[in-house]
């Protein structure tokens, strides 16, 4: 009813397997455990389309036995056919510098890793500390130690053999910097710390391509009936009212929900599957004094669904949301429902469009871009996000808006443009949380020296469109009754 814009799920809870939410893209990642970006071809519904799964596996199964029951699931369903290639893509090589390497050669006692050393919390850096690492293992992991700026592989071209000790330390890429002081890259911090160099380069690397894919078969009529129940409680819960004054954030993982002094109104929020920052426009009829409410809570999930996450972020699953909602509604004795009111929510309509026809040999696409050489987020940190869309229809960009800034959007845009055909362009804004951070003590309309630009204005300038507030028909909460102080455990 009210689908937050990412896939969510990917655990096999007991003998049931959901992942909700998920575009073909996300199916084909999870299913082949490959990056996105190396899944080559396919339609141009491909990242659009959402799907819901639900499947019986056995309790038993491990994470890659399920990997392939999903792959057996999208050949028989969507009728999909890949095979593996060899393709030039863009990566990272890490190569010798000009001098001699600034690097210790390690004794080889102690654990080989790379950690991050804590920085204070005011700091714009990011620092880490190597010790009794080879450098193959340093480039295989540095995609994901640096991946503010490193979206692409590494590839370890060095020739270096044995392990070594180092520490490496660099601004982050987002840090907006006081004035007169210098920005350290992580090239610029590989080349003067380690006497080595991180260049972009295209490289021969494995893909997936997709040779056939449909959109899926009907589902049998019995089956829903046929699967095991969805889990919609915990097993154990213990609620109550925070009297310490602490306030903290819930830490969720397969196994339940934790936390102490957690905000009562954005924990609705998450319960009903929204960014927490919109609860108030999702949620109608809250109580007065609800933003003074906090709680502890400790709840578990059954014994028989903590099965193996198939995703690092899986805690973040419908079934939690379902729990903490039945939680949640119980101890406050909330009585609710859907209803569709005229809401103020975006439309993305034409000014005068700046728009280039695409190339139609891509596949259509809009996501954050790939690593760029002279990367406009690294001439202004503030301007971090760019996205790059190809072969879009505006349609399909309006789709998209919510999940590329959904901290402005509480609800999907839409397209009111008129405007037909596929496109191709970039766009480079400062996301919303960030905008609304710097822009902090400033009037409206007051001019931004600091060079941070909305996502509206971005879209005006750059793209010749606009988005402006409609009133549309849009699914709310509405609270019928609640109460703010829990009933006992």
């Amino acid at each position: 009813m009210n689908p937050f814009t990412f896939a969510s799920g990917g655990v096999l809870r007991g003998d049931r397997y959901d992942i909700g939410k998920a575009t073909m893209l996300d199916l084909i990642r999870i299913a082949y455990r490959v990056p996105p970006e190396t899944i080559i071809g396919g339609p141009n519904w491909l990242e659009f389309d959402r799907f819901d799964i639900a499947a019986k596996a056995p309790a038993e199964s491990s994470p890659e036995t399920v990997r392939k029951m999903l792959q057996s699931l999208l050949v028989e369903r969507f009728h999909l056919a890949v095979h593996n290639d060899m393709r030039p893509m863009p990566a990272y090589v890490l190569l010798l510098g000009a001098g001699r390497p600034k690097l210790m050669e390690s004794s080889g006692a102690g654990e080989q890793d790379c950690k991050y050393v804590d920085q204070p919390a005011e700091s714009t850096t990011y620092a880490l500390s190597c010790r009794n690492i080879a450098m193959a293992a340093f480039a295989a992991r540095l995609r994901s130690m640096v991946s503010d700026y490193v979206r692409d592989p590494v590839i370890d071209a060095t020739g270096l053999e044995g392990t070594w000790d180092f520490d490496l330390q660099w601004t982050r890429r987002s840090a907006v910097l006081p004035a007169g002081t210098g920005r350290m890259t992580v090239s610029d911090a590989i080349e003067k710390q380690l006497g080595l160099k991180l260049e972009l380069r295209e490289a021969p690397a494995p893909v997936l391509v997709i040779d056939r894919v449909d959109q899926p078969t009907p589902n049998a009529p019995d089956v829903s009936k046929r699967l095991p129940p969805r889990p919609r409680a915990f097993e154990v819960a213990d609620l109550k009212l925070s009297k310490t004054g602490e306030r903290g954030y819930p830490s969720y993982t397969r196994g339940g929900i934790h936390g102490a002094g957690l905000p009562l109104m954005p924990m609705l929020g998450f319960a009903w599957d929204m960014n927490t920052v919109h609860t108030t426009l999702r949620i109608v009829g809250l109580p007065k004094g609800i933003e003074s409410v906090y709680f502890d809570v400790n709840a578990k999930t059954p014994e028989h669904t903590n099965g193996p996450a198939i995703e690092p972020d899986s805690g973040f699953d419908d079934d939690l949301r379902a729990m903490m909602r039945t939680l949640l509604v119980e101890r406050f004795r909330i009585k609710w429902h859907y209803e569709d009111r005229p809401m103020d929510a975006y439309s993305l309509v034409s000014a005068k469009p700046k728009l280039q026809g695409a190339d139609p040999a891509n596949r259509a696409s809009c996501h954050t871009a790939r690593s760029l050489a002279n990367d406009p987020r690294d001439a202004n940190p503030l301007l971090s996000q760019l996205i790059s869309c190809r072969n879009v229809t505006i349609a399909q960009f309006a789709s998209k808006l919510q999940q590329i800034d959904d901290y402005r959007f509480a609800y999907p845009a839409e397209d009111a443009t008129g405007i037909e055909g596929r496109w191709d362009f970039d766009l480079n804004f400062t996301p919303g949380e960030m905008f609304e951070r710097t822009s902090a003590g400033r009037g409206v309309g007051a001019p931004e020296p600091n060079g941070a630009i909305s996502l509206p204005e971005a879209i005006s300038k750059q793209l010749g469109l606009r988005l402006e507030k409609r009133k549309r028909m849009l699914p709310v909460v509405v609270i019928d009754h609640m109460e703010l102080k829990p009933i006992e455990n």
